[in-house]
């Protein structure tokens, strides 16, 4: 095998609660993670010559070491001695730095075309274990599907898929700092944690209400006092049919739950013709077969 085509999958998080900051400065968080069917196209291929080319649709994306894909291939080279070079073709459409772990599947991706093209022969327990290295999200995207996140989110756990549903995807025109939305949390009695439990509950016995009425981020705490543009798209998605709506991540892209098609429509139109949101995209939910 010399090419190979991977599509790299967006997440959302259903429930996304934050316990506390540990003694390494990272925060312990429980999470439900979900796959949706909006997706990134990587083409990746061998070259002879030893390194690494990445062109991609984004003139303002970095193409070498600062990029996760570079990184991704970079530490499979390394670990196995690899003299062949890799030119991967990089289609983004799933929206930068937004809370959908767009980079974070981008490495996945690349970590299990590696594998492939070169027939390293790693499970999928291999491969998540050094994808940690390179972030907390990308052992995630490499299991995929619906799934319970822990520690600092590299502890995960399988779950039932999650009912199928609409997903309105909508991201404004703002760029959102993890490291500030991280610094500026106030975590005391007063903090409204998301219920988690009740949320895989609902998964588990395929309640789409149960899930919907429980979705929570505490992270929206502190994202939409600075960015209140965050809470009027959700507002937006509920006046026209959502069953709930929530910020994925630490933002700033919202999303929106339907049961009825046409009504993710008229919400869709609705977002286009206010232009709070610069990216929106009208998917659904994705449970991939886990191997």
């Amino acid at each position: 095998m010399n090419t190979i085509m991977l599509k790299a999958y967006a997440k959302i998080n259903l429930g996304l609660d934050v316990l506390g900051k540990r003694e390494d400065g990272y925060h312990e968080v429980r999470m439900i993670m979900q796959t949706i069917r909006l997706y990134d196209k990587l083409n990746m291929k061998k070259i002879n010559k030893d390194e690494i080319i990445i062109n991609t649709n984004l003139t303002y994306l970095p193409t070498n070491e600062n990029n996760l894909v570079y990184k991704a291939i970079q530490m499979l080279k390394d670990e196995y001695g690899l003299k062949q070079g890799v030119y991967v073709d990089l289609q983004k459409h799933i929206p930068v730095a937004a809370g959908l772990a767009g980079g974070s599947s981008d490495a996945a991706a690349a970590l299990i075309g590696m594998n492939r093209l070169f027939q390293l022969k790693l499970s999928k327990k291999d491969l998540m274990e050094r994808a940690v290295k390179l972030g907390a999200d990308i052992p995630y995207c490499i299991l995929g599907g619906t799934a319970l996140s822990e520690g600092i989110g590299e502890i995960l756990t399988p779950l039932e898929s999650m009912p199928s549903a609409y997903i309105l995807i909508a991201k404004p025109s703002i760029n959102v700092s993890t490291k500030y939305v991280y610094e500026n949390l106030k975590l005391d009695e007063k903090t409204i944690h998301p219920d988690i439990d009740g949320i895989m509950d609902a998964i588990n016995k395929k309640d789409l209400h149960g899930v919907t009425e429980r979705l929570s981020n505490v992270l929206e705490s502190v994202t939409i006092e600075k960015y209140p543009v965050i809470q009027e798209i959700k507002d937006t998605m509920m006046q026209n049919g959502a069953m709930n709506s929530l910020m994925s991540g630490s933002g700033p892209t919202v999303f929106g739950i339907f049961q009825d098609m046409n009504l993710a429509k008229k919400a869709f139109y609705q977002l286009k013709v206010q232009g709070k949101a610069k990216q929106i995209y009208l998917t659904d939910i994705f449970n991939r077969k886990r191997g």
